[in-house]
């Protein structure tokens, strides 16, 4: 059986998805956490996306990661932020 160290080869750019109401400011509270795991992000190719009835928004940022545990921590953070519902 093939882990998930095995399926990843580090760097690589990987894409982060999160979710929130659209009422609070998840484009800013994700580009945050996600700058404070990832030495280099700008925040640049930030896509943000409303749900059909406008009260979800997703954001999507791509990061060049460089561990699994970078990996980790930044989804810990996201899943931890009371805004935040999901992430992916």
């Amino acid at each position: 059986m093939t882990s998930s160290e095995d399926l990843l080869q580090f760097p690589c750019r990987f894409p982060i998805k999160a979710m929130g109401r659209a009422e609070e400011d998840i484009e800013a509270i994700v580009v945050g956490i996600v700058g404070r795991h990832a030495p280099g992000f700008d925040g640049s190719g930030v896509r943000v996306r409303a749900s059909s009835g406008g009260k979800w928004l997703a954001v999507t940022v791509t990061i060049e990661a460089q561990s699994r545990a970078q990996l980790d921590a930044i989804y810990q953070d996201l899943t931890a932020h009371g805004s935040l519902v999901c992430a992916l």
